[in-house]
């Protein structure tokens, strides 16, 4: 089988991780080149041995790359972007797809009038721990799921808000961070209709936020909480409750608990308790089992993913229309948290925008 040639535009923090991922030996894909300005990116390209541009025109033409990852910051997804879709070229886009639902669907309808392969990279979708989490949902180990709660508290590094956009509206850990819990929270429980948030910036200051709170109200009647805050030094977040990063500290806890009628799921521990049919009494102990799993690294199954949608293979795990909806989602959190009111996350992606 011939390798898929993958093409990777921003040398960045992420998109480092995907030149590693596509440098890594795969029978499935390689690095076709790298496009960044940098540089340090093009020192890092003679060093390692791989070609390196500086425009992603250039790129392009000198590579005719199979598919693009887009690792550049946010603003420029969709500039990028739509160079790919006029050549024809599928994309893998880093969420969030844009800093605005209008810009996202600008890119995204564009697509799929060109009939190119869009995908978002939120990467835990392609984690084992998510998709057996959903699976055991989808199979009633936990009954008819009522409820859940998402916890992301972190203390992030000094130097972390040097740089100015990191301290002005969208650098927070609403956009940041808590958008991949949202989209964990909708692969559990499906889509969300509307969301009541607050947001504080008591800690540090600054014009973003550093702590928020909200209530989701999910399409099928379901509820959830999502609470972060990158000021707060404590065990629970994704990166330090599953290992996936071995840059953190494990510290063996849940960042999110879900609840049912005859059971509950915390993750990532998938440590399921649960009571027999019609002995759902709080009485009655609870029977517990720790669901394995083979762990794998969600950037590699992401990149097996991308690779074999190019190919015509396999269907996007989250392509750019879904990923759209958790940016909407995440953004109607932002907008409650601004406006004190509920927000539908519908209003959002239908281009209105809620006034204090």
């Amino acid at each position: 089988m011939t390798k898929v040639r993958i093409a990777v535009t921003g040398a960045g923090l992420i998109g480092r991780k995907h030149i590693d991922v596509l440098r890594s030996g795969s029978a499935d894909y390689e690095l076709a080149g790298v496009a960044d300005p940098s540089p340090e990116a093009a020192a890092e390209a003679a060093r390692l041995g791989y070609r390196c541009f500086a425009t992603l025109d250039d790129l392009l033409r000198e590579t005719s790359p199979d598919g693009v990852i887009i690792a550049v910051p946010n603003q420029l997804h969709v500039e990028m972007g739509l160079r790919c879709v006029s050549a024809g070229i599928p994309i893998l886009i880093e969420k969030p797809v844009a800093d605005t639902v209008a810009d996202a669907l600008k890119l995204i309808e564009a697509a799929e009038a060109a009939s190119v392969p869009t995908l978002t990279g939120h990467h835990r979708r392609h984690n084992p721990i998510m998709r057996r989490a959903v699976e055991l949902i989808a199979e009633g180990s936990i009954g008819r799921p009522v409820t859940a709660s998402a916890i992301w508290l972190a203390h992030k590094p000094k130097g972390y808000h040097d740089l100015a956009w990191r301290r002005e509206p969208g650098g927070g850990p609403i956009l940041i961070n808590a958008i991949h819990d949202i989209d964990c929270l909708r692969m559990l429980l499906g889509d969300i209709d509307h969301v009541q948030a607050a947001k504080s910036n008591a800690v540090r200051g600054f014009a973003v936020e550093d702590t928020a709170a909200a209530i989701l109200t999910f399409k099928n009647g379901a509820l959830a909480t999502l609470l972060l805050s990158d000021t707060v030094s404590a065990p629970w977040s994704w990166e330090t409750t599953s290992g996936e990063n071995p840059a953190f500290p494990r510290t063996g806890q849940d960042a999110i608990l879900v609840g049912g009628t005859r059971g509950s799921l915390a993750i990532p521990s998938l440590d399921l308790r649960w009571h027999e049919p019609g002995r759902e009494d709080w009485l009655e102990p609870l029977i517990q089992r720790r669901e394995p799993i083979i762990p794998a690294d969600p950037y590699v199954e992401q990149m097996r993913n991308f690779a074999n949608v190019i190919r015509g293979s396999e269907a996007p795990v989250l392509t750019g229309r879904d990923g759209t909806v958790t940016l909407a989602t995440t953004l109607a959190i932002t907008a409650s948290a601004e406006t004190g009111r509920p927000v539908s996350v519908d209003e959002i992606l239908a281009g209105h925008r809620p006034s204090a």
